[in-house]
C-alpha cells in the first residue's frame, strides 16, 4: 500500500470526505421530501378546488340539474340498448362536452358580474355567447345521440 494513503491524515480526510458526503445526502434527501409533501399537498388542493367549483354549480346554475338528469338518462338509455363501444366513446365524449360548456359559462357568468355588477349591454352579448356555447354543445349531442341510438333503438324494438 503507498505510504499517502495508510498515513492517519489520509483516514481522517477520508472520513470526513464521507461524513460530508452523507450529510449532503441527507440534506437531499430531506429537501426532495419537502418537495414530495409541497407536490402532494398542491394536487390534493387543486382536488379540492375543483370539487368546490363542481358543488358551486350544481348549488347554483338549474340547467346543471337538468345536464345531470339527461346524463342519466342517456347512460341508462345506451347501456339498455346495448351500444357498442365505440359509440359509448361518442356519447361520452359529448355529454363531457356539454358538462365542460356549462361549467365554462357558469365561470364566465360569474367573471362578468365580478367585472359588471351593473347592468351593461357587453356584459349581456357576454353572458349570451356563453350560454350559446353551451346550447351549442347540446344541439351537438342530442345529434350524435340521435345517430348512435338510430339503429340499435330500432333493433330492439323489432323495426
Amino acid at each position: 500500500m503507498p505510504y499517502h494513503l495508510a498515513t492517519p491524515a489520509a483516514g481522517l480526510y477520508f472520513i470526513a470526505v464521507l461524513i460530508i458526503w452523507e450529510c449532503k445526502l441527507k440534506i437531499s434527501m430531506k429537501s426532495k421530501v419537502r418537495e414530495t409533501e409541497q407536490f402532494i399537498r398542491g394536487r390534493r388542493n387543486s382536488f379540492k378546488y375543483a370539487f368546490s367549483g363542481l358543488l358551486y354549480v350544481l348549488k347554483t346554475q338549474k340547467n346543471a340539474w337538468l345536464h345531470f338528469a339527461a346524463t342519466v338518462l342517456v347512460v341508462l338509455f345506451a347501456w339498455w340498448l346495448r351500444i357498442e363501444r365505440f359509440e359509448w366513446l361518442a356519447i361520452l365524449l359529448v355529454i363531457g362536452i356539454v358538462w365542460t360548456a356549462e361549467f365554462l359559462n357558469t365561470a364566465l357568468e360569474v367573471i362578468v358580474d365580478l367585472a359588471s355588477p351593473e347592468k351593461h349591454p357587453l356584459a349581456r352579448v357576454g353572458k349570451d355567447v356563453g350560454a350559446a356555447a353551451v346550447l351549442i354543445a347540446a344541439i351537438l349531442a342530442v345529434t350524435i345521440g340521435l345517430i348512435v341510438f338510430w339503429e340499435p333503438l330500432l333493433a330492439k324494438l323489432g323495426w
